[in-house]
Order: structure tokens, then sequence, then C-alpha cells
């Protein structure tokens, strides 16, 4: 079997995560990467190589037109900041890489589908990279909500997702720079309480929201404050979702659904704590989700990891020959919901119709 090429375009932390994701996909090789330094680049890769060896050394590129450009691609991740992704994005796509984008996915609804469009254009696939839609339990946690014996009629949908970000983060970090990341943590976290709201509605949208943006920071070189706590309201006919995402609190990052009869929880909805088992809690009585084929004692393998499942289902779509319209329809959804609550956060909580 041939294996797609992935380009890394900026080597942030998470590309690391999602270096061995595409080591454990199976079907997929790191086959180059390209970093403003070169020197930084090549360091990279020789560390991420040193954990998790590709047959071939992963190539070092000057820049990211030259990786883009590169018929040694196939496909390009991008996890550069917020306010850079268009142009690269746009690029990719007119060179015929497929393309896998951290969240947000751009700076407002109207470059993300100027983004989707230009990769339908030129049939290439296109996805954001919410590792957790790609678990098994997420499935399974549908079932028992369609299932209208468990918990009813869905009335609240509550979520939170925060870090308390060192002082050192704070003071450096690009979340925290207007120009790179103006939605702070908004985009960074926010963007997931959404996406579960949105994914338990079966991608409905609300009628309207409203946002407050409750502190804000700015790192040493920002020209101005980004939200470092936020709190949003999506309001739907019968059904309300609130969620909390802050760089200042204590780690959490649960959820739960309410109905007129019952509750599901999760306390990981994000990154299970378990990823061979993940779990969640269905009127106070416990389900796991088997994701692993252990027979035994569970290994330290990632093979069934949401991350490396997240990497094999968009090599496996590709290798389909069919584009995946709902990945990239799902991802403007959120950017939408995204936008109009900065919107009204920006202007003292006021109500925004969608």
């Amino acid at each position: 079997m041939k294996k797609l090429r992935w380009g890394i375009i900026g080597a942030a932390d998470i590309a690391r995560q999602n270096w061995r994701a595409i080591y454990d996909s199976g079907n997929s090789v790191v086959a180059g990467v390209a970093g403003r330094n070169v020197e930084r680049t090549s360091q990279f890769i020789t560390q991420c190589q040193a954990d998790y060896a590709f047959e071939g050394m992963p190539r070092v590129f000057n820049n990211y037109h030259q990786l883009i450009d590169s018929p040694e691609i196939d496909a390009v991740y991008i996890p550069l900041p917020t306010g850079l992704r268009k142009e690269y994005v746009l690029r990719a796509a007119k060179a015929g890489k497929h393309i896998l984008c951290e969240k947000p996915c751009g700076l407002c609804g109207d470059d993300v589908q100027e983004m989707i469009e230009t990769c339908r254009d030129h049939n290439v696939q296109f996805m954001d990279g919410v590792m957790f839609m790609h678990n098994p339990r997420l499935r399974r946690i549908r079932e028992v909500l369609n299932d209208s014996r468990n918990i009813g009629q869905i009335k609240r949908i509550s979520s939170m997702f925060s870090f308390c970000a060192s002082e050192e983060y704070m003071r450096t970090n690009i979340r925290l720079h207007s120009e790179l990341e103006p939605a702070g943590c908004l985009g960074d976290l926010g963007w997931y309480n959404i996406r579960f709201s949105l994914w338990t509605m079966n991608w409905q949208l609300p009628h309207a929201v409203t946002g407050r943006i409750i502190s804000q920071r700015a790192n040493q070189s920002s020209p101005a404050p980004t939200p470092a706590d936020f709190s949003g309201e999506l309001l739907y006919n019968d059904v309300s979702a609130g969620f909390f995402c802050s760089f200042l609190t204590a780690s959490q990052q649960w959820s739960i659904i309410s109905g007129s009869d019952g509750s599901l929880s999760l306390t990981d909805f994000v990154h299970p704590a378990n990823i061979h088992e993940p779990s969640f809690e269905v009127n106070q009585v416990q389900e796991r989700v088997k994701c692993c084929d252990c027979t035994g004692a569970h290994t330290d393998s990632r093979t069934y990891g949401q991350d490396t499942l997240m990497i094999r289902n968009f090599v496996n779509q590709i290798n389909s020959g069919r584009l995946n319209e709902e990945w990239p329809r799902i991802a403007l959804l959120t950017q939408r919901v995204v936008d109009a609550c900065y919107e009204s956060a920006v202007q003292n909580n006021k109500l925004v119709l969608l």
C-alpha cells in the first residue's frame, strides 16, 4: 500500500503529537517539515525521528512555499497561527494538497468559506484538527442520546474547557497575540465547547448567541489584549448551551447534557483520560467504550487513540477517491458560531442572531 506523504508547515508543539499520530496511523508518513528557521526545523525533525522514526528521514524544506509546491508532498498539516492560515491553506489547495488545518480555521467565517470553496474547486480534502470527533465514544454517545428512554428530551448542554497557564506562557505564547490569535481562549478552547454543543444538536445552528469576555491578557509583543476567560450561550427554541473557557482556570474539560428524564456527563470530553476505554456516565452509571484490541492488560499503544484515528480517517477518505463534504461543513458551522459569540462579547454581551 502506498502511504500518504505528509508535509508539516510549522514546528509547533501540537505538530509533535501529530507526528506520532501519523507514525501510528499505518497509512501515512511524514515526508517533510518547513519552519521559519531551517536549523530549528532540522532539530525538530531529528528529535521527532529519534522517538518515532520513519523509514526515510523527512526532508527539511527551506520555507513553507517550497514544501507546498513539492511533488514529494500529498497532504499538509497546518498548525500555524490563525492569522496566517488562510494564505497557506489557499496556496496548498491550489497546489493540489489535501489539508488538515488546526483550529480556529480562520479569522472569520467568510475566510473559512473561501478556503473550503478553494479546496472543493481543486478537488482536495479539507478537515479541521478536532480529534475527539474521531473517537468511537462519540458514536456510542449518539446512540444513547437517540434512545429517548435514557435522558429524554435534551434541555441544556453545559461545558467547560480550561487550563491555568504559567506566567511564561502568558508572556510569550501566540495565543495571547491579538493579530495572530484575536479570539484568544475562545478560538483555542471555546472551539471545542461549541463543536461539542453543535454535535449534540445534530449540527443545528442556534437562533442566537451571546458572549462575554470576562478577562483579557496580552503577551509581550501583542498590540492589544485577547480573551483569557470567556463565557457564552447558544440559544435554541427549547434548548440552551452554555460554555466557559479559560487560560486562567485550573484544568477542566467536562460536559453535561441534561434532559427531561436524565443526564449524560463526561469529565474528559476533549482529551480522554483512557484512550483505550474512554468513558461517560448516563444517570450516574458509568459506561466504557472499548476502542482497542488489547486482549489482556492495556498496552502503551496509541494505535486507537483519537489523534491516530483522525489521521487514519483522513487518509482513508483521500484513498477512497471521494471528498468528505461533512468535515468542511462542520468546520464552517463552528467558525460561524465562534464569530457570533465574539461579536456579542465585543458589543457588551449583545444578542447576536444567526
